[in-house]
């Protein structure tokens, strides 16, 4: 049972608190947290769970907004950081984004999303599609009849059908001229290779979103041709986990609308589609650096958006950087970023150029770790391929759409 909510903002600011239960809990756990957080740097802030004092504490960071929960008392580690993301993508979904400024100008609405959401401690509503129904998402009208009238409430008097349903998960009864289902697979690459572009460690994380326009109660079964490559599988509520279990098969009446049908992971992936080979060396005061970028396994399809960047260390004075390809910018922040966008097939884009360090230091001895994005449309390279999707208890053939996206998530080359 969870007995408190704080949402703090990126410099430890309470945006907004919530207390769940007839325990107050006090605001000195908030500073208390922000302490720790600021003595113990990044490792705090990846513990899930954290052991106050008082209380245990749950965490969750998205857009610089730490989501932390409080309780008193023994309950599932696991439940407190899943009611935390839900409640994190719920706004994300209502407000469109997720920052400080949306949370404080649409306080009202985020109170009334948690009202809705926990009741007593305990996870009651968290189905967007229902909390549509209860709660109307802010928009310029609803802004400006709230000012005129002065009624700020935008919770409806009359209950959701969906509530009685036993797919609360599906707004009731929807109906399309038009019946259409879209499936995206889209997967985030985390690698780490060295300064000579070796791979020490590579991964991806994937997910198969749905986009669901189709009329009365349809029942979808999703296969894929190699079901056996992931792993850590991580499902919607629709899903029925027994055709998964016997046969590797997705089988779901779908929410309407965008969802997250399923997560996965494929591991010990043995290629990258690019490498970044970095060389920084120094003498006399002065570093010398050259960066290479190519594509090491041609994926079938264009590669884009590739940006390369790295921390100038802080006892640079200057740089003076350029490239073959591209453009090289050093950001306020001493980031310098090399945006060099679609990779070219007639060169191997490269950066060069030298870094002036401060007086009295003769050689650079802290070397930047390089951080690495591309994306690559039509194509995932985990090797996952859907096999078919079957949809029933539709009068007509819906139009099926498929498509494939994998970007870079995590992606290090150390130097």
């Amino acid at each position: 049972m969870l007995q408190c909510i704080f949402l703090l903002s990126d410099s430890g600011e309470i945006m907004l608190e919530k207390q769940l239960t007839g325990h107050r809990v006090d605001r000195s756990i908030c500073v208390w947290f922000w302490e720790q957080s600021l003595s113990q740097g990044d490792s705090f802030k990846l513990q899930p769970v954290i052991a106050s004092p008082t209380h245990y504490l749950f965490q969750v960071v998205r857009a610089g907004i730490t989501f932390l929960a409080c309780t008193q008392v023994e309950m599932p580690p696991l439940m407190g950081i899943e009611f935390l993301c839900r409640v994190a993508d719920v706004l994300t979904d209502y407000l469109g984004e997720l920052n400080e400024d949306l949370v404080k100008d649409n306080f009202v609405i985020v109170y009334e999303l948690l009202d809705e959401m926990i009741d007593n401690g305990f996870p009651l509503t968290t189905e967007p599609n229902i909390l549509r129904e209860i709660i109307a998402p802010p928009n310029l009208v609803s802004k400006v009849l709230s000012v005129v009238t002065g009624n700020s409430s935008n919770v409806s008097d009359t209950v959701p059908g969906a509530i009685a349903s036993h797919v609360p998960w599906r707004t009731t009864d929807p109906k399309y001229a038009k019946n259409e289902v879209n499936v995206d697979l889209v997967e985030e690459m985390d690698a780490i290779l060295n300064r000579d572009g070796h791979l020490i460690k590579c991964e991806i994380y994937g997910e198969v979103q749905v986009n669901s326009h189709l009329s009365g109660l349809p029942d979808l079964t999703l296969s894929f041709t190699n079901p056996s490559i992931l792993d850590d599988v991580r499902f919607h509520p629709c899903v029925r986990f027994r055709p998964w279990e016997s046969h590797q098969i997705l089988s779901f009446v779908p929410p309407d609308g965008q969802f997250k049908l399923v997560s996965y992971r494929v591991r010990k992936l043995k290629n990258t589609p690019i490498y970044v080979k970095p060389q920084f060396t120094s003498d006399a005061g002065t570093c010398r650096v050259s960066v290479l970028v190519g594509i090491r396994r041609d994926p079938g399809k264009p590669i884009d958006s590739i940006d390369v960047q790295f921390q100038l260390p802080s006892c640079v004075l200057s740089a003076d950087l350029t490239s073959n390809y591209g453009t090289v910018n050093i950001l306020s922040n001493k980031i310098c970023s090399w945006t060099i966008g679609k990779m070219p097939k007639d060169k191997t884009p490269s950066m060069s150029g030298t870094l002036t360090l401060e007086s009295g230091l003769q050689q650079l001895h802290v070397f930047p770790t390089v951080q690495v994005r591309f994306k690559i449309m039509g194509v995932v390279l985990s090797g996952l391929q859907v096999d078919k999707l079957d949809v029933k208890n539709l009068p007509n053939h819906p139009y099926k759409g498929f498509r494939a996206l994998t970007r870079a998530g995590q992606f290090e080359v150390r130097s």
